[in-house]
């Protein structure tokens, strides 16, 4: 007969069998654990209602959650050391969930054996080293938390969120106010979002990473935007800003915190020469320090001292694809909005000259515009930035915001939301003047000097545009902004290019009636392949002392595609596969493919130009196409465009470029559901020119404030897929007979007249016509372009590019898109378009830069 044993210390019944019989263990069912009373020599359930299957699925939620808050069974404690050190208690069946414990527990590691006296002696500790000061606490239990299924809600402050009906968020022109979270949700700052993201995609834990990505790509914004930029390109979160909690909300008990004498006689992870501080709180800094993955610039390196100079080091991280996708989002704001926010930062830094209060300095932006900028960029009225109270102004431009190679990069880009070449170098000139007011910082200089050289193309520039640049000297340093042999260089490739235009012999009316020739014989054959670079590069030089070939600059023709720079979609829910993983061209030609950037090429924004020795190895097949002029760059933006009729036109402003005006229109095509057009148009020099949209005034004060703003509780309205069809409206034919030819502010269009008053809306400006210092009389002319639209928030940019099209007078060319519809609509709670203010403010409107250049 079987003796029955009972194991005092492990719950367990053993049955001692006679021989030849089986031996049989039994143990308590889950229930019993729950509902069962412990009594010497024997286990008693007490169950009144309740049968062993019928604990439900929350309920053991609940028992797994709370085993992490009570430290009960614990099997393994991690010892963790990075920004902090401490001791959790945990179980391993929970945390091989996450990729990273995963393979330290079953992947062979020494930690995938666990001792079998340590439930005897406690949990086994195992040592976990983060090098990555991204990585913080509460990051790193609300990660742990997740993994057992609970943890607190995290708190995203509307005012963070910007929208489309306040991209600029709703609190700016200040900071987002101070705001007391729900009870029990962990308020999740841009630095804790960063950190949780840093910590999410070291652990390997998919829904967390694609969690954090997702608020953190929804939440750029002014007092962001750089922010993020960093951390996209290695530099670690500042975690001296704010004022955050440590721990995370309701976990604070966990973690077994390492007494900081502790730390201070425990054996250094690293050596350190330095370590011999006598103030505890700075040993574990010094211990985080010496785990910085650091680089530096050899040229900087002290070879006459041995010493080691801690501050010349800087911490580099990088999180791969995840940090390409913050630093789209970022780079496309910065191009978008950068322009805008130089108000700001200039009024403020003149008043801390004059030694007025910081508050004046940044709640009321400028009054007047700068010279030539007219409708672009768009500003805050007087009325909406002097009603807000006296807070910081967001640092992008100055020193703390961008580093000068971004600087340059961005200005020199051609997604830069600035008029035209001219007002490029007036931003150009105040970032400068702005930064040398601080000091003169000799490696700026540098950049300066790279980017007032490379980065503006005066051959797009008026005569007179150029004299005056030419004769333009800084105030601080007393020298010109560009050397005279730019501009020189300039006017001398503006003469050869009108003179191929104007050489060339145009169509007589009997050519006219007859087939239009084929598309290269409307070109100046002012392009060269790749092979025909190559070729010119073996001959001999035809002028004494000429300059290197190899060293000439050329332009690339644009080719047929749609490109997407910081797409978000497809992030909430994504694998760490998925969230990593290159874009790949899209299955259908007409949807806009993910643009494959990276920090080398500042995020899709690096403006295009190569010298001939990069042409050649940039192109294996030799045919890609080259052009020596740089292509005319333009901004246009349009205002309230819901309230466009189908079929009308509403029209940018008209530029002049190589004999030819040009301008762009949209306009609403009601096919296969509400698309919007936006097309480049070439625009007949006889017919009256149309007037540019404009913005209405808004009519009372305040009105911007009860809009009503979504919670991030909801979903986060995201874009959809980009469909779009490059074609030539001239199923719709302009018909001249429509063109008014009486009151210049009156707007031409295809079927409907704007008047410049706020009673029509859309509303426009007075037409102006642009100078012309000579016209191509060609009938018709060729000509590349590209047309960049970005989002209403500013966070991503569709960009179409289109092979050389036959321009004719009065023809156009361009996409339609159901995607630029959506970007300047609102998405409500309910999933329905939010019907926007009518007239809209200055700020909601749809932007885009525009390439174009003849071939």
């Amino acid at each position: 007969m079987a003796t029955r044993i009972t194991a005092l210390d492990t719950d367990i019944d053993l049955l001692q069998a006679p021989t030849g019989s089986r031996a049989i263990h039994i143990s308590p069912s889950l229930p019993d654990i729950y509902f069962g009373s412990r009594r010497l020599g024997s286990f008693t359930a007490r169950r009144p209602h309740m049968t062993p299957g019928s604990l439900s699925t929350v309920d053991l939620q609940q028992h797994i959650y709370n085993s992490l808050l009570e430290s009960r069974t614990a099997d393994v404690a991690l010892h963790v050391r990075g920004t902090w050190e401490a001791v959790y208690k945990l179980h391993r069946v929970v945390l091989i969930q996450s990729g990273f414990f995963s393979s330290l527990f079953t992947a062979g590691f020494l930690e995938s054996s666990p001792k079998l006296s340590s439930h005897l002696l406690g949990p086994e500790e195992v040592d976990i080293v983060f090098d990555d000061r991204n990585i913080t606490r509460a990051a790193f239990e609300i990660c742990i938390a997740r993994l057992y299924g609970g943890g607190p809600p995290l708190y995203v402050s509307p005012s963070l969120i910007p929208t489309t009906g306040h991209p600029l968020t709703p609190s700016f022109p200040g900071p987002a106010p101070p705001t007391e979270p729900p009870h029990g949700h962990h308020p999740a700052s841009p630095n804790f979002l960063l950190s949780l993201l840093a910590t999410s995609v070291y652990l390997s834990i998919p829904s967390v990473a694609s969690q954090a990505l997702s608020y953190i790509l929804n939440t750029v914004g002014p007092y962001t935007a750089v922010q993020y930029l960093n951390v996209a390109t290695g530099i670690a979160v500042d975690s001296s800003c704010g004022d955050e909690p440590e721990a995370a909300v309701g976990l604070e008990k966990i973690a077994e915190m390492v007494k900081l004498s502790s730390i201070a006689n425990s054996t250094p992870i690293y050596p350190n020469a330095n370590s011999d501080k006598s103030d505890l709180r700075d040993v574990l800094a010094d211990r985080l320090h010496e785990l910085d993955m650091q680089k530096e610039d050899p040229a900087e390196s002290d070879n006459e001292s041995d010493a080691v100079d801690l501050s010349r080091y800087t911490p580099s991280f990088n999180y791969g694809a995840v940090s390409d996708k913050i630093g789209e989002a970022a780079a496309c704001w910065l191009a978008r909005w950068g322009p805008d926010m130089l108000v700001y930062e200039e009024k403020a830094s003149r008043a801390r000259d004059l030694d007025l209060p910081a508050e004046v300095a940044g709640s009321t932006p400028p009054v007047n515009p700068r010279r030539r900028a007219g409708n672009l960029p768009s500003r805050p009225s007087l009325e909406e930035a002097s009603k807000s109270t006296p807070h910081r102004v967001p640092v992008i431009w100055a020193r703390g915001g961008l580093t000068p190679t971004w600087i340059r990069e961005l200005i020199s880009s051609d997604a830069l939301f600035v008029k035209g070449e001219r007002e490029r170098y007036d931003l150009a000139r105040t970032v400068v003047e702005l930064r040398r007011r601080e000091g003169i910082d000799e490696d700026e200089e540098k950049d300066w000097e790279v980017m007032f050289r490379e980065g503006i193309y005066y051959t797009n520039m008026l005569v007179d545009d150029i004299i005056a640049i030419s004769q333009d000297v800084s105030p601080t340093t007393g020298r010109a902004y560009v050397p005279i042999s730019i501009l020189q260089s300039a006017h001398w490739n503006q003469s050869l290019l009108r003179c191929h235009i104007t050489a060339k012999p145009g169509g007589s009316p009997a050519a006219a009636s007859s087939p239009p020739p084929p598309p290269h014989d409307k070109e100046l054959a002012l392009c060269n392949t790749t092979a025909e670079i190559l070729s010119s590069l073996s001959k001999p030089p035809q002028q004494p002392f000429a300059p290197d070939e190899r060293d000439r600059v050329y332009y690339p023709v644009a080719q047929d595609s749609s490109l997407r720079i910081g797409d978000s979609n497809g992030i909430e829910g994504a694998s760490m596969d998925q969230l990593f993983d290159p874009p790949t061209p899209s299955a259908d030609s007409k949807s806009a493919t993910r643009a494959v950037t990276s920090e080398a090429n500042f995020f899709g924004l690096k403006a295009e130009r190569k010298t001939a020795s990069e042409c050649i190895a940039s192109d294996a097949t030799g045919k890609a196409r080259w052009c020596p002029y740089p292509p005319y760059r333009f901004a246009v933006e349009f205002w309230d465009i819901d309230s466009l009729k189908e079929k009308s036109r509403l029209h940018s402003h008209t530029i002049w470029y190589a004999g030819s005006l040009f301008n762009v229109y949209i306009q609403v095509v009601r096919k296969k559901g509400i698309q919007l057009g936006i097309y480049l148009h070439r625009q007949s020099s006889i017919d009256p020119i149309p007037g540019p949209s404009a913005p209405v005034q808004v009519a009372s004060k305040g009105e911007r404030g009860h809009n009503k703003i979504p919670s991030l509780l909801q979903p986060i309205p995201t874009s959809v897929s980009v469909s779009s069809v490059h074609y030539s409206p001239s199923i719709h034919p302009p018909t001249r007979s429509t063109t008014p030819h009486s009151a210049p502010s009156t707007s031409s269009g295809l079927a409907t007249t704007y008047e410049s008053t706020s009673s029509s809306i859309p509303a426009t400006a007075p037409p102006v016509a642009p100078i012309q210092p000579y016209r191509d009389p060609r009938p018709c002319v060729s000509a590349y372009f590209s047309i960049s639209c970005t989002s209403s928030t500013g966070s991503s940019i569709t960009r179409f590019t289109s092979v050389p099209d036959v321009f004719s007078v009065s023809q156009s060319w361009g996409w339609k898109s159901s995607s630029l519809r959506t970007e300047i609509g609102e998405i409500g709670a309910d999933g329905q378009p939010v019907k926007p203010p009518v007239p809209a403010p200055r700020e909601l409107s749809l932007r885009a830069t525009v390439i174009l250049g003849v071939v």
